[in-house]
């Protein structure tokens, strides 16, 4: 595991499945191979990696979320950065753009559209949930 640093914090993802849906961002910036993603961001000094998933969610996409439960953590392969992955539920609100400086879209995306918007495979912990999640809803 890499130490985080001051520059460099961990980053946290919420992993909000609406429907038979999940919410993925398109960031204004690539970041790498990254386009699509899911709602996330630097993790704030005092937060827990549930906080900043939820906070996060807000800033970028307007939707007020509770986190269920931590998914899991990894060093992310594409950026090198320290990864938490929150599952979240929809409390108000509905998704936009609500950062327009960090995203350029939103979309909620269907099991078998992910492939597409993530080519390279989720992290095994988050496809397993999402397995569940949205197969149960189809």
């Amino acid at each position: 595991m890499t130490e985080q640093t001051a520059d460099q914090p961990g980053i946290s993802a919420g992993i909000i499945v609406q429907g038979n849906r999940v919410l993925m961002a398109r960031r204004r910036v690539k970041e790498g191979e990254l386009m699509w993603q899911f709602p996330a961001g630097a993790i704030e000094a005092g937060e827990t990696a549930e906080q900043a998933a939820v906070r996060e969610t807000q800033e970028e996409t307007g939707l007020t979320v509770e986190a269920l439960k931590l998914l899991g953590e990894r060093v992310h392969p594409k950026t090198g950065r320290l990864m938490s992955y929150t599952a979240c539920s929809v409390v108000s609100g509905e998704a936009h753009v609500a950062d327009d400086e960090e995203l350029a879209e939103v979309a909620w995306v269907t099991h078998a559209e992910i492939p597409e918007y993530v080519p390279y495979g989720l992290f095994q912990p988050v496809q397993e949930y999402l397995d569940g999640e949205l197969v149960a809803a189809e």
